[in-house]
């Protein structure tokens, strides 16, 4: 397989195509022609006409690999094929020399400098009601970690710490504001995980300041011996499922 260069007879561009190809196609006006008539153009240009008409793109594709060549060695041919692409281009003029296209229009520079400022603004005015969002969750998912002991009391699930201050019975892990999973070793059953799941409500909702709809938007996972409980309170009520461990 082998790259040949060619012309284009309707434009006059530079094209290239595999040496398998019977035909060839321009990527710059859709022509497609034989590939023997672009190398007889490209190797001889002088006296060419090209002119330049329009043609819908194939529908397959299957010509359209043609590329634009930049070579040395054919850069005196190249510069050529310019000079009578240009030369034989027609001039465009518009129908109605009154017309005003959109490259006649410029927007004043006062409306485009005030259109940065709007943008800058709405983009300020977002960071602004975003931020103290973002702060208030952060904040609160630390105060909901620094007493999440509390979420297991009245439940034999072991709260206790052990000398590097972690809980002996249960392990947080992914705990955001909403999203929390425990992992505990210690019998679990559906009581159970509906009392931990309000627990963290009732202390989620007591730090945010909520007032009614507590377990709103509230997910929690516990993984304890046997299989995982799912706790989802995106309806406003938990709706618990559990999924057996394959393994137990």
């Amino acid at each position: 397989m082998a790259t040949i260069q060619g012309m284009c007879r309707n434009c006059g561009s530079l094209i290239m195509f595999d040496d398998r190809d019977t035909e060839c196609e321009c990527v710059f006006c859709n022509c497609i022609f034989p590939s023997s008539e672009a190398v007889e153009i490209f190797e001889n240009p002088e006296g060419r006409t090209f002119p330049n008409e329009k043609f819908e793109p194939s529908k397959e594709n299957k010509h359209h690999h043609t590329t634009r060549v930049f070579s040395d060695e054919h850069l005196e041919t190249a510069i050529k094929r310019d000079e009578l692409a240009r030369a034989n281009k027609p001039e465009t003029k518009k129908d109605n020399e009154f017309e005003i296209s959109p490259n006649d229009v410029k927007a004043p520079r006062k409306l485009v400098i005030g259109l940065i400022g709007a943008t800058v603004a709405i983009v300020a005015l977002v960071i602004v009601i975003a931020l103290p969002i973002r702060n208030r969750r952060k904040d609160a998912t630390e105060n909901i970690m620094a007493q999440i002991n509390t979420v297991f009391e009245g439940i034999e699930v072991d709260a206790t710490l052990d000398e590097s201050g972690n809980p002996v019975g249960y392990n947080i892990s992914g705990q955001s504001c909403q999203h929390i999973n425990i992992l505990t070793e210690d019998q679990v059953d559906e009581s159970k995980a509906k009392d931990i799941f309000d627990n963290y409500c009732d202390l989620r909702a007591d730090i945010l300041g909520i007032d009614g709809n507590t377990e709103k938007g509230v997910k929690m996972n516990i993984y304890c011996d046997g299989g995982i409980y799912t706790i989802d309170g995106d309806s406003g009520e938990a709706e618990i499922s559990f999924s057996e461990d394959s393994a137990s």
